[in-house]
């Protein structure tokens, strides 16, 4: 039997759009304040790793939304079908 998959809560879903929006501000920061020292370069490596993370899990998020509405128009389709069938047949 075909379950239909839950979308992401509104809430997952603004929290990985804003966690990508923090990661890219970092990034930006991190190159307008980058000096040669240590600190810096680690400050810079730190938000790009986040960015790459926050990325990823945008693209999921989109993903798995978008499959969750075409498994859910899929199953309203046969529920469709289903049901003028068994109109048909009386």
């Amino acid at each position: 039997m075909n379950e239909i998959k839950s979308l992401p809560g509104s809430a997952f879903s603004l929290f990985t759009v804003v966690a990508f929006v923090v990661a890219a501000g970092m990034m930006a920061g991190g190159i307008y304040f980058l000096e040669a020292s240590f600190a810096a370069k680690g400050f810079y490596a730190m938000a790009a790793i986040m960015l790459v993370h926050t990325t990823v899990t945008v693209t999921k998020t989109l993903r798995d939304a978008e499959e969750a509405r075409k498994e859910a128009a899929r199953l309203d389709e046969l529920r469709t079908e289903k049901m003028l069938g068994g109109l048909s047949g009386a």
